[in-house]
């Protein structure tokens, strides 16, 4: 077999795996440089016109095994075109208590997909902006780890509910 017969599948099973995913509005990544400081927040904009349909929103975190922590623990800030900004303090468990990282993958990096908010509605149609940041702390210090280790990147993604 030939490489472009290669190529040719792999793009054909690419297209079959995206047409296939209906539920999907939006689906973006931000990538980490090897490290996630503190005072870096991972922003995703897009544009909602629909305000009567029900949707799912999850945060879609990829780690690898120099993550030292259990748990993950994020700000999240939804900006809303009214001028309106919803914060959430988040916390997910990013391991088994033996440490070995949990999500999906058969390499060292692991993918999670957490849930953010179930069965939500937008009020207004236009621009919003999502903002994440990290607010992990060391067990016993009052200050932020500055320096997060292991995440390589934080997805967000927005579902349609049947």
């Amino acid at each position: 077999m030939n490489n472009n017969f290669f190529k040719i599948l792999s793009l054909f099973l690419l297209f079959i795996v995206i047409s296939c995913d209906k539920k999907q509005v939006f689906d973006e990544y931000y990538a980490f440089d090897g490290t996630w400081k503190k005072n870096k927040k991972a922003t995703f904009t897009f544009e909602q016109k629909d305000t009567t349909s029900v949707y799912n929103l999850f945060l879609n975190v990829r780690n690898n095994n120099e993550y030292p922590y259990n748990n993950l623990f994020l700000i999240v800030s939804l900006n809303q075109p009214n001028g309106k900004v919803v914060v959430d303090t988040l916390e997910y468990q990013m391991a088994n208590p033996d440490g070995t990282l949990l999500g999906t993958g058969f390499s060292d990096v692991k993918e999670s997909k957490l849930w953010f908010k179930e069965n939500y509605s937008f009020e207004k149609p236009g621009k919003y902006t999502l903002e994440v940041e990290h607010a992990v702390r060391q067990t016993g210090k009052v200050q932020g780890v500055k320096d997060l280790t292991g995440i390589t990147d934080l997805g967000f993604r927005i579902e349609k509910r049947k």
